[in-house]
């Protein structure tokens, strides 16, 4: 057998072997990445259906004629910025993540002003659709928050797998970066404090 064949074979095999490896962490971290990006659409899946309740509630609500317009109004205003923002599964970053955030904080806000403001209206408290809303709300905020854990754990995953050495390394040459994490709203961490007007 000729010396340099010896050499070269090996060579073969080592270039063979790291690009194997390098094959294989690529492939992984295009599954774990669109893992995530899947679980982000359905955190805004379970806002949508939100955005959709709330519209059904709001619909119910204008029936009734002595309703406060003002607080309707700002649910109405709230829900149509929360629907206009939409993000991009790609395009995921701290900075969308807060306007979308911030949104869809603003709609809850303004939807808990609501519901406080329906205890004054005996009528439409007493309504089957009204208790239906307030039962498929419940549902529906247990959905996001779901969604929400769901996505952070993929997104957990995957942030792991690219940033553990020597993984780091080629993640950096092929393109893969850290994908922001949900948040709770801000002052979120407090207890809230609660008043029974009697």
């Amino acid at each position: 057998m000729k010396k340099w064949l010896i050499p070269l074979i090996v060579i073969v095999v080592i270039v063979f072997g790291i690009y194997r490896w390098a094959v294989g962490f690529n492939n992984t971290a295009v599954e774990l990445e669109a893992n995530a990006k899947t679980e982000w659409s359905n955190v805004e899946s379970a806002y949508q259906r939100r955005s959709d309740l709330y519209s059904t509630v709001i619909k119910t609500v204008q029936g009734a004629a002595d309703f406060e317009r003002k607080t309707l109004n700002e649910v109405i205003e709230a829900r149509s910025k929360a629907t206009s923002i939409n993000i991009n599964a790609d395009d995921l970053t701290p900075e969308n993540l807060e306007k979308f955030q911030q949104a869809q904080s603003q709609l809850s806000g303004s939807f808990s002003r609501l519901i406080a403001s329906f205890e004054r209206y005996p009528n439409l408290k007493a309504s089957d659709q009204f208790r239906e809303f307030q039962a498929q709300q419940e549902g529906t905020e247990n959905r996001i928050n779901i969604a929400r854990e769901k996505y952070n754990n993929t997104v957990n995953k995957y942030d792991i797998y690219i940033t553990k050495f020597p993984g780091k390394i080629l993640a950096g040459w092929f393109g893969f970066e850290k994908m922001p994490r949900y948040k709770a709203d801000p002052g979120s961490e407090k207890v809230p404090d609660v008043n029974f007007d009697f």
